[in-house]
């Protein structure tokens, strides 16, 4: 067997001398992209309001309506109208659209034209016109709607102002408690950001 016999020169970094501690060690690290933060969008919600009134106005805020004193006219009008309550016939009875005849649902449409409007719209685009979610999308596409809803649209004004407007869209009998009902909603309307 032969020795092997191995110098210096056949060793590698024979010429490497540590002094001190060994050069610190360098790891490549992977970035991470991230997406810019999303801002936050502000919405109101209301304080103390049952389902049907948060899911109002969750519904009029995503149509574009985001004043507050906008918002509370169109819930108080609805409030005095029929309670949030999209069954209600015309007296307070709780009935289908079918067991009604006039005065039905959450802004009690009286005349015939509107009261058939409703069922008409059920009908066309799906829905019962005795749900929330029907009445609210019926109560946006009719031409009484159109015809305020840029100025429902339009933010600063007060309640009373946005009263004016609300009247010519409802054209209700009796005012009743609907601006006192607007101020409420008003109060109770706050800020959060999601």
């Amino acid at each position: 067997m032969a020795a092997v016999t191995t110098n210096a020169a056949t060793l590698p970094f024979v010429n490497y001398k540590m002094d001190g501690p060994p050069p610190p060690v360098v790891e490549e690290t992977a970035t991470k992209e991230v997406a810019p933060e999303t801002p936050k969008e502000k919405r109101l919600i209301c304080k103390g309001c049952n389902e049907n009134e948060n899911v109002t106005l969750a519904f009029l805020q995503d149509h574009g309506i985001k004043d507050r004193n906008a918002l509370a006219t169109i819930m108080g009008n609805i409030k005095q109208e029929s309670g949030f309550v999209p069954n209600i016939c015309e007296g307070g009875s709780r009935t289908s659209y079918h067991g009604c005849g006039r005065g039905y649902g959450l802004i009690q449409w009286t005349s015939a034209g509107r009261y058939y409007g409703l069922g008409d719209f059920a009908k066309k685009y799906g829905g019962s016109p005795s749900s929330l979610p029907t009445q609210l999308r019926y109560l946006t596409n009719e031409v009484q709607w159109k015809r305020i809803e840029n100025s429902m649209k339009t933010p600063g004004k007060s309640i009373n102002r946005y009263m004016n407007y609300a009247y010519s869209w409802i054209g209700w009998g009796i005012h009743g408690a609907r601006t006192h009902y607007a101020h409420e909603y008003a109060n109770r309307l706050i800020t959060v950001e999601v």
